[in-house]
């Protein structure tokens, strides 16, 4: 009775939680890019250099998208003739990076944890860019065009800023009612493992003496399709079991950077040498995260 105690206050404490936090930062988010058209945006990431990929990669870490809005986004950005550096930051740093789940790192594990976690990805978003500028990946492209019924801005933007607010929450509540089964399976999931899984099992094969415990969790991420926003409820609780913080964040960003889905979605728009370069990238990125966040952590 006592582990089914604490099941179901760990569900709803961290339900409303996040839900508070998912409706309030998804409104600002919504309200701010309301005053940013998306043909500045455009402007923006085709700056020289590094520059570019900077850009691609902010954009990334300030839209709350899925994959269904990611893919037409960057098709978007290669039709305009961004480079294709800073469409590849973007598309790295889009799942893995938004203000909704460093809210909730900083919630449930803390200001430093999404610090680090922010510069570790960010950091790899925009250097895996330039890289993949460099060795010619651009033509790994296939000739697609955006269909009909794509992503779209909308053709009406109220003046007044309560207008523009009431959107914004509109918005707001219509990503979290989309994300609101994933965010739920998340936190059951988090609260069976903190008031069912024995702590010795997690620490004999998740703990911090085991040395491959951050590629496997990495690896593990991949099948499960799991959004950051539904695996971070579910690492606080094997992280509270013994698993070690950077295993924790390898399952994160492995699990919400390599879905199977979004690898799908994907090849629909780029060569399979080129899919498989972006899972390479975000293996590495999961894998060097976890151990960065070991030794400071």
């Amino acid at each position: 009775m006592n582990s089914l105690s604490n099941t179901i206050n760990y569900f709803v404490f961290i339900t409303l939680e996040l839900t508070v936090l998912f409706l309030g930062i998804s409104t600002l988010v919504a309200l701010v890019l309301m005053y940013i058209p998306q043909e500045k945006i455009k402007n923006w990431m085709t700056g020289k250099g590094i520059w570019g990929n900077f850009i691609g990669a902010s954009i990334g870490s300030l839209t709350p998208f899925c994959a269904c809005s990611t893919i037409p986004m960057t098709l978007g950005f290669l039709e305009a003739g961004v480079p294709f550096g800073a469409v590849m930051s973007f598309v790295i740093s889009s799942p893995l990076l938004n203000p909704i789940i460093l809210a909730m790192l900083v919630a449930l594990m803390g200001l430093q944890a999404a610090v680090i976690y922010f510069v570790v990805v960010f950091g790899a978003a925009i250097a895996f860019g330039v890289i993949l500028q460099k060795v010619g990946g651009s033509k790994l492209v296939k000739n697609v065009r955006i269909k009909e019924g794509g992503h779209k801005e909308d053709e009406e933007v109220p003046k007044a800023f309560l207008g523009k607010l009431k959107v914004s929450f509109r918005k707001a509540w219509g990503d979290f009612t989309a994300v609101l089964a994933y965010l739920l399976i998340g936190v059951g999931i988090g609260a069976v493992i903190y008031g069912y899984l024995p702590q010795e099992f997690v620490l004999k094969f998740a703990g911090p003496t085991n040395p491959v415990a951050i590629p496997i969790a990495a690896v593990i991420g991949i099948p499960l399709y799991i959004r950051a926003e539904t695996a971070i409820p579910i690492g606080v609780a094997l992280m509270q079991k013994g698993m070690s913080v950077g295993a924790v964040i390898a399952l994160i960003i492995g699990g919400a950077g390599m879905a199977i889905p979004e690898m799908s979605m994907l090849a629909s728009i780029f060569r399979k040498k080129l899919v498989g370069a972006i899972v390479g990238v975000i293996f590495i990125t999961a894998v060097l995260g976890g151990y960065i966040f070991n030794m400071i952590l």
